[in-house]
């Protein structure tokens, strides 16, 4: 009875050595909340470096401190047309190889200002070749600004919203001086 449970053992083991070769493990998972982008978390950390480098943490936090890549990618997913969604991907997959050749080193290696630098060369590129990368670093930094403006850290401690435009002031009208437009 023993054998036959050490032979399942081994035909099962066997088995499972024989699978394990044609199991691909290095591939990076893909990210399942952006459908329509390819995303992989080395790329949304590339994201987030790039945003970054664009609104750097201060006295005030920076894109980074508040995610601002994950916003990124929920507009490109759910805003942004077919067309530029894969001039997105082009240039963000693209992205790593445009800073070996423009700067000798990947971009996460850069100093801050060889940082700054590249991305300014990056959104003035005129070549017709790297239009995606320059259509990416453009949408990045749209997409930045709009989502670091938007997010709860600025809403509410840096810059409190109002529901109203602004206090109201009791002033009487006759104690307003008049301007004096023509002189």
């Amino acid at each position: 009875m023993k054998r036959r449970d050490a032979l399942r053992s081994l035909a099962l083991l066997t088995g499972g050595l024989v699978l394990v070769p044609s199991c691909d493990f290095s591939k990076e998972d893909i990210l399942s909340a952006y459908q329509k982008l390819q995303i992989t978390p080395s790329l949304s950390e590339l994201l987030a470096q790039i945003a970054d480098t664009i609104i750097p943490s201060g006295k005030i936090k920076g894109a980074k401190d508040l995610s601002v890549q994950d916003f990124i990618l929920v507009m490109v997913n759910d805003c942004v047309d077919e067309e530029g969604q894969k001039s997105f991907m082009a240039g963000i997959k693209g992205f790593e190889a445009f800073s070996e050749s423009s700067a000798g080193k990947a971009f996460s290696k850069l100093e801050v200002s060889q940082r700054e630098s590249l991305l300014q060369t990056g959104l003035a590129l005129e070549d017709e070749k790297q239009k995606h990368i320059k259509d990416f670093l453009s949408m990045a930094k749209r997409f930045t600004v709009q989502g670091f403006m938007l997010s709860e850290y600025i809403q509410t401690e840096v810059k409190p919203y109002s529901l109203i435009p602004g206090e109201y002031k009791d002033v009487l009208i006759a104690d307003l001086k008049p301007e004096r437009i023509h002189g």
